[in-house]
């Protein structure tokens, strides 16, 4: 049986198995005392289980004396945006991200709509590990406010703060075809590029939150997309993850633009905008391409990098005020919308990029820095990982090595990153290198060392 998940991002499991009734009275009571009263913003990522805990979180929120603004099926960065420019106390997203069907999980947010950090999941934590919970009279419970115009407020917000160019992009009249994965992303990423003046192919934008194929947004999991934009000879693919805060992208040929070079084109995009200060900086994690750093460098602006997880990058970008930033799994954040990975606000910018360009999604790619990453998986079962990672360490002293977030070695010809996921009973590696046989070359030389020769991935 797999185990209950906690991390930076919250709490994950598989329902039914170690995602309980009961885990999710314990996790959201918590929550509600930790955020000291309500109200508190609700809503779930469209999961068919999804439903059945998102009404018992509202009724254990309730419970607990908190107000609540129930968003229902929303993306989680809506939720995000909702909590922050509101007088919420906190919000709870009911999502596994890019987790297959039988998960679920619980995002937890601020009053500001980011994630909990470090310090205070361990405060929250430790109230559902004490598993106390107050009594409160039946006539103090919490009501329930249903929103309906959470989505258009989403998308008002992104046109109106991205300071995208919206009519080169409703010039240009796109058609993109969009892979929502049934779930969040099915409403509001074609109403989104509706308002832009795009023709929509959708894919898998039913909203039944059933998954036409495994949700994580890699090539692999995609081949739909990719024949549909060759047969429909779109312009560009779009898909997202089941909450929406990924944005991947495909060329016009049908093939993968890279997950990577999803925030390598929003920082692009970004920098290139005319009137941005100069003491520019962008914000990225310790597994995003040195592509960034290259873009960064022809607008002469900084980039700084945090450990995964986008609470550490957030945290990143308000301490040294970054125009953009993100992660290069595909997550976008602009603070001028809101503190938060956003994959609509990645559509604005991808967009106002190729209008900019004024070519094809292939010809503007070939203009971008060239690399390939390789990613590989490795079973944490029976795995000591502190030991993985000091050997790791010790063996590439000679290196320049980042320990903030496992080991990061950089190499002249490209880096490698050993770290446990936060998401996942599993280590990762990933590597970059000038092509892809390079890069797996390296990771294969660190998880030699690391997981012992012969071991193989997942």
């Amino acid at each position: 049986m797999s185990s209950l998940i906690r991390s930076i991002s919250g709490i994950r499991g598989i329902v039914g198995e170690t995602l309980l009734p009961e885990t999710v009275v314990t996790y959201v009571s918590a929550f509600a005392q930790w955020c000291g009263g309500g109200p508190i913003v609700l809503g779930n990522d469209g999961r068919p289980h999804g439903k059945a805990l998102t009404d018992l979180a509202r009724a254990v929120l309730q419970f607990s004396g908190a107000d609540v603004i129930d968003c229902g099926v929303v993306p989680t960065p809506t939720v995000q945006l909702v909590t922050e420019h509101s007088e919420a106390r906190g919000g709870l997203v009911i999502t596994a991200s890019h987790n297959p069907a039988q998960w679920n999980g619980l995002k937890f947010l601020n009053a500001s709509g980011v994630f909990l950090d470090g310090d205070e999941n361990a405060a929250l934590f430790r109230l559902a590990d004490a598993g106390e919970r107050p009594s409160i009279p039946w006539n103090a419970l919490g009501t329930a406010h249903p929103r309906t115009d959470v989505l258009d407020e989403h998308i008002e917000r992104v046109l109106a703060s991205a300071q995208v160019d919206i009519d080169a992009i409703r010039a240009r009249r796109f058609r993109i075809a969009v892979d929502a994965v049934n779930a969040s992303g099915s409403v509001i990423v074609p109403r989104l590029l509706e308002r832009l003046g795009c023709e929509v192919l959708p894919v898998a934008c039913d909203g039944s939150g059933i998954f036409p194929h495994t949700p994580e947004p890699l090539p692999e999991n995609l081949v739909s997309l990719g024949e549909a934009v060759r047969t429909l000879r779109a312009d560009l693919g779009i898909a997202v993850d089941p909450d929406a805060d990924r944005l991947v992208l495909f060329t016009e040929s049908g093939l993968p633009f890279g997950e990577e070079y999803s925030i390598t084109t929003a920082v692009d995009a970004v920098l290139g905008m005319p009137g941005a200060r100069k003491d520019r900086v962008v914000a990225v994690n310790l597994s995003t391409t040195r592509a960034v750093d290259d873009i960064a460098a022809r607008h002469g602006a900084t980039v700084m990098r945090s450990p995964v997880g986008e609470i550490n990058v957030v945290k990143l970008m308000r301490e040294h005020e970054a125009l953009i930033g993100g992660e290069g799994s595909g997550g976008i954040i602009m603070p001028a919308v809101h503190a938060g990975r956003d994959s609509l606000v990645g559509i604005a910018l991808v967009l106002h990029a190729l209008s900019a360009f004024d070519g094809s999604a292939s010809a503007y790619r070939a203009t971008l820095p060239q690399y390939e990453i390789r990613k590989f998986k490795y079973s944490t079962q029976g795995l000591d990982t502190a030991a993985v990672l000091a050997r790791t360490a010790e063996s590439f002293a000679g290196e320049r090595i980042d320990a903030r977030d496992g080991v990061r070695i950089d190499f002249d010809a490209g880096w490698v990153h050993l770290r446990s996921s936060n998401t996942e009973p599993i280590m990762r590696v990933i590597a970059e290198a000038a092509d892809g046989t390079e890069a797996a070359a390296l990771a294969a030389t660190v998880a030699d060392i690391a997981f012992g020769g012969g071991a193989q991935p997942l």
